[in-house]
């Protein structure tokens, strides 16, 4: 079981869900679009058996004590600096990262900025941001994938997802995350507010550039049937990674790994961090 906690930052307070002891290996797992700390349930207290301090924060704009209205607050640059308020939080000098979708993303960038921090990286879904943006220049596959983003930018996102009971919205888990999950997002999504943050997401990511190689232990998992993400970029993404890497591709499941297969994922997980101790 996970516990409820906040967590204070200068930029306001996380909601998060945590397991394992405070003094366990530090591990912090950011969630996607559009979802929240609970996506990482099965794998909290998984990592707590294994001697971990698991956090799963709801991150910027899904957290009601952290939601900014102005677009260019969502930058990575924001993000990234979230992920360091919280890790300065609980005085973990460095620990491992683990991201699915946007916090795949966030992942990514962190682990490319600060080195130093970051003991492993677990990246799921989207790959290196390098590869990815290439991709979506170069690939005609993964720019269609990707036609979505340009919806979620424009004015009128809100109103087309929570349309009709928010079936649109309900839409995008295509029937891969357990219904508990998706009534919990859903109902966060329609607070005042919550889905606007969370499409500030995509409204802000122009604003960013190519974030550089990853130097440290890495492991990214794909998806072969991931409507959002294409192989072009998965395949690539070695090509960013100067640390040790490893890529595991999971035949048969669709976007949203953390839930639809999350034993799989557990298991991946954990023996990253054992391969990993240093």
């Amino acid at each position: 079981m996970a516990d409820y906690i906040q967590i204070p930052t200068p930029a306001g307070k996380f909601d998060a869900l945590t397991a394992g002891p405070e003094g366990g290996r530090p591990v912090l797992l950011l969630h996607g679009f559009p979802e929240a700390g609970v996506e990482w349930s099965e794998q909290l207290p998984v990592l707590a058996g294994g001697g971990c301090h698991a956090v799963a924060p709801d991150q910027r704009g899904y957290s009601p004590g952290v939601r900014p209205e102005q677009v260019a607050d969502y930058r990575m640059e924001e993000l990234v600096g979230d992920v360091l308020a919280i890790a300065e939080h609980f005085g973990w000098q460095r620990f491992d990262l683990v991201g699915h979708d946007w916090g795949s993303a966030v992942a990514w960038a962190t682990a490319a900025a600060h080195p130093d921090r970051v003991r492993t990286l677990t990246a799921v879904s989207v790959p290196h941001l390098d590869a990815f943006g290439k991709a979506l220049r170069e690939d005609e596959d993964q720019a269609q994938r990707s036609a979505y983003m340009q919806v979620f930018r424009g004015s009128g996102a809100e109103k087309a997802l929570l349309a009709d009971n928010a079936r649109g919205l309900r839409r995008i888990y295509e029937h891969k995350v357990p219904d508990h999950h998706v009534d919990d997002y859903v109902q966060r999504l329609t607070e005042p507010g919550a889905l606007t943050a969370a499409l500030n997401w995509y409204r802000a990511s122009h604003l960013g550039g190519r974030i550089g190689p990853v130097s440290v232990p890495t492991l990214y998992v794909w998806s072969t049937e991931d409507v959002a993400v294409g192989s072009t970029a998965a395949f690539a993404t070695a090509e960013h990674v100067t640390g040790d890497y490893r890529f595991e591709m999971l035949e048969d499941v669709s976007h949203w790994i953390p839930e639809e297969a999350p034993e799989i994922m557990s298991r991946l997980i954990l023996e990253h961090l054992l391969a990993h101790q240093d």
